[in-house]
């Protein structure tokens, strides 16, 4: 099972803050989990309709979407950061 974690708009779109799922084995990179996410229903589907925006961490640590999943315990996908 993998942990996934929401935060900010994203948790406020999907509905929870967070979940435990079973990925299926063709699901292999960051960008392939947002692919298989938006088709669990409309509220993913509104949440990560502009996924080039979405930031992604694995274990807590900043990846890209072309990063592979293989042996990640927890995703965290949030939105981007302002800062000043």
């Amino acid at each position: 099972m993998t942990k996934l974690v929401y935060f900010a708009w994203v948790r406020e779109r999907i509905g929870v803050p967070e979940e435990e799922v079973a990925l299926p084995p063709e699901i292999e990179t960051v960008h392939d989990l947002l692919r298989w996410l938006k088709g669990r229903g409309e509220e993913y589907a509104f949440a990560l309709a502009h996924e080039d925006v979405i930031r992604v961490a694995l274990d807590r640590e900043h990846t890209d979407h072309d990063a592979k999943l293989a042996g990640a315990r927890e995703v965290a996908l949030f939105p981007p950061m302002t800062g000043g």
